[in-house]
Parts: C-alpha cells; structure tokens; sequence
C-alpha cells in the first residue's frame, strides 16, 4: 500500500497556545490521521501563544487536507498558512545559467566577445567540426518533448511538461556534469517536431527525446537518427529498457535461472515495452508474450498498427491468445510497463517457481508489491519506497556522457547493451532486495559512461 512520502509534504504555519503539551498535541494530531512528521520549528514565542512551523509527508492533495483540517479542530490552534514544498521547490524553476568564463575587465571582454570571439567564429566557419571542440556543443544535450504522454498524466502539453524536463536537466547535471536544457515544442505534429529538431541541432551534441507519445514517437526517433549527425535517445523508450535488462540479469542471477530458459511476459506495449522487448532479444529469451489492453500480442490479431505488427513478428513463437492472466501461466518472468492493478495473488500463484515481478507501473504498480513478495522470488517497482527501484536516471546521464565524450554521431544497440551490463555489474553480489544500485551510487554514472565509449570505439560489441 502507497506511504506518505516526499512527493507530497507540507508545511503548516499554526499558532498553538503556549504550553507543556503543544509539541505532543500536534504531532499526535496529524499522526491520528496517518501522517509522517518530518520536522518541528518554533517560528514565535510569546507569552499565551507560540507559532510553529511543522512539516510532515501526506498520501495526496486530499490527504494534506485533512492534515490540515486536524491541526484546526484542536482547540485554541489556528492554522495560518499551509504550503506545498514540491510546489516551493519549483518556484522560478530549477534551473539557471552559469558562466564559465569570468569577465571582470576590458581583456576578458574582448576575448569572451567582441572583438576576440570573431576569430572563432570563423575558425569554426572553415572547419565545422571545431563546434564540438569550441563551443558549448561539446557537453551539451537539448531535453526534447511536446507534452504528449507527461509521466503517467497524459497529454498535457508543452508548458506543462516544463517542470519534468527541467528535472530531467537537473538529473544530467547532477549524475553526470552534463548540461541539458528543456527544448518543449508547442506542436503534436510529427513533421514540424522532426523539422524543429533537425533545425535546432548544430547547438547540441545529443537530443534526448522525451514524453513523446507512442506511436509516433517510434518514427520521430528513427527519422531524427537518419537526419542528424548526433546520438538521439528516447529515454522513455531505451532508459528503460537498459535498466530494466539490467535489473533482469541480477534478478535471474539472484533465482539461478537463464534468460534462454525463461518465459518472459512484458505487459505494456508501448515506447517503453517496444524497447524493452527489442533489446530484451538479445539475450535470446525462451519466449516472450507480449500483452497489452486487448490482450496477448500475436500475428493474427486484428487492427494492429505497425508498431504491434513488428512486435508481433518477434514474439509469441508459439502464437497463443487471450488475456493477461492467460499469459502468466508458467511465466518465469513478468515486465509490466502499463497500467496499475491489474492482476493478484491468483494469477500470481499460476507463474513458474521463483518468479521475477518487474512491477513498473507509477505511481500504482500493476500488482501490489506486498502481494506479490508473498509469491515471486524477486519483486521490482519504479517506486522509491520499495526495495529494486527500477529508475531510468540510473542510465539516461552515463549514456549521454559516453557518447559526448566519445564524440559519437549515433546510438546503436550494442551501446545500449554495454551500458546496461556496467548497470548490473556495479551490484557485485545481488540478493533479493538489491538487484540495481541506488540512484545515488557515484560509481554508475562513470561506469556507464566508460561502457558507452568503449561500445562506440568498436560497434561490433557482443550482446551481453
């Protein structure tokens, strides 16, 4: 079942009147209504009363309500003020831009600028290249959405998809010394994208597409793969995939099972379950089924659109139907990349012997994770308060460092593999409740990036 956690804390401004049992009569209080108090400071002192600031985590919006309605039914206490901290975190944005040249006198200027810049410019003029030597080019990547499938929430648009690309550069910066920066495009229309980025790119030395919906995000990368001569990566796409094979290879370590033995259900088939379920292939599973809201993937099902044709040719060797539950029957493996609970402990009880249960679904897995430790070996979610977070920021800025510093001009699978094979190795010896690194594991990022420029140096890299 959800916690209350970070994504939802509040802080209450209260005024309580002064006494011995102020402190225990507030925390109580937002106890009672399933709380967690995360700090307690007294603001004012005065004579009758006291002004307090206390914080704590709620379950949603409507939670930090009735937090806020319990601190006002005690008596004497007044609640002043209540603000949302995710909220005043993302005040003016996350973001900022930082010189790295300082200009304190005329010399500085001339050289920064003009008249000293012109000399540059034309250096790069005659040899194009240079832009990576010499500008910005060299370690920067563009953050490229147009709002269409923001996380879980839908289409939203371009503004509102700000605040996760803003996010998403922070994450470069901080994992990787990567700079990015939010590119949002006010159109859905694939060809103004795929014409916007193109024209944008001589900026960048990558482009990092992001919440683009499926299917046209398929043809959105492929094209902008053929026109650019620098990497493009769908995070939402390959991020996940990379760290999902990741996580696989400890998991099937941890049950002592080989992928080419294992039935492999991936439950979602969209931009992430594609991708999963293509690199996936490179470990030649025993079979993998495909699932999705009309059920089983397979050759003869009708209204597919091209995407589900392709997935449909490379899955499914045997060509069964039906639905999800029918699917686990015997499954050794289960991906769910999809939609929250949709299935328990019945289905479950149907899968083969020390089960893997990749959970992904956010903020509400496809089964509940307590449910499913009662039946699988090794459970796995995309949520921070279960053990296994399965998290793309453990791939996205290694993968980015390797390539700029390899100055690479595309992506290829075997770079994809590579990096998720420095994933799993950073977890020497996994267990049940330890598959990935945590995202804060300063050995990942450089791991990853090593693996992704020795990949680029020779294209021929094994599968892994």
């Amino acid at each position: 079942m959800p916690v209350p956690g970070p994504g939802y804390a509040i802080t209450a401004r209260v005024e309580v009147p002064a006494s011995a049992s102020a402190a225990g009569d507030l925390t109580m209080a937002v106890g009672r209504v399933g709380a967690v108090v995360t700090a307690f400071d007294v603001v004012e002192g005065h004579t009758a009363t006291l002004v307090v600031d206390i914080s704590c985590n709620a379950l949603n919006e409507a939670h930090a309500g009735e937090i806020t309605a319990a601190l006002e039914a005690l008596p004497g206490v007044r609640v002043r003020k209540v603000s949302d901290r995710t909220f005043l975190l993302h005040l003016g944005g996350k973001l900022t831009v930082d010189s790295k040249v300082s200009l304190r006198n005329r010399d500085d200027l001339s050289r920064a600028y003009t008249p000293g810049v012109a000399r540059v410019c034309q250096a790069i003029a005659a040899n194009p290249a240079d832009a990576r030597r010499l500008t910005i080019k060299r370690n920067t990547v563009a953050v490229v959405t147009d709002g269409s499938a923001v996380l879980g929430l839908g289409n939203l648009g371009a503004a509102a998809a700000m605040p996760v690309m803003e996010g998403k550069a922070a994450l470069f910066k901080r994992f990787a010394g990567v700079d990015a920066w939010p590119v949002c495009l006010d159109t859905q229309d694939t060809e103004e994208i795929i014409r916007t980025v193109q024209i944008l790119a001589p900026a960048y030395g990558g482009i990092n597409l992001e919440d683009i919906a499926a299917p046209r995000c398929f043809e959105i990368e492929a094209r902008l793969r053929e026109l650019l001569d620098i990497p493009v990566f769908h995070d939402d796409q390959h991020g996940t995939a990379v760290v999902v094979l990741a996580a696989l290879r400890n998991a099937l370590r941890v049950v002592g099972k080989k992928l080419s033995d294992c039935k492999v259900v991936v439950c979602g088939v969209g931009a992430a379950g594609s991708a999963i379920i293509r690199l996936l292939r490179s470990g030649a599973p025993g079979d993998i089924l495909a699932v999705d809201i009309d059920g089983i993937v397979h050759p003869e099902r009708p209204g597919m659109d091209p995407n589900l044709v392709s997935i449909a040719a490379m899955t499914n060797s045997q060509g069964v139907s039906g639905s999800l539950a029918d699917a686990l029957v015997g499954a050794d493996v289960f991906i769910g990349v999809s939609a929250p609970n949709l299935f328990g402990a019945d289905e479950l009880a149907t899968m083969a012997d020390d089960a893997v249960v990749f959970a992904l679904a956010n903020p509400d897995p496809e089964v509940d994770p307590a449910t499913a430790l009662q039946h699988a070996a090794v459970v796995a979610t995309g949520r921070s308060d279960y053990p296994n977070q399965i998290n793309n920021v453990l791939a996205f800025p290694g993968v980015f460092r390797g390539l700029l510093d390899a100055q690479a001009r595309d992506i290829t699978d075997a770079m994809l593999l590579a990096a998720s094979a420095a994933i799993a190795d950073v977890v020497a010896e996994p267990n049940a409740s330890f598959i990935v690194p945590s995202v804060f594991d300063a050995s990942v990022a450089p791991a990853v990036a090593d693996a992704v420029k020795q990949a680029t140096a020779k294209k021929d890299v094994a599968p892994v």
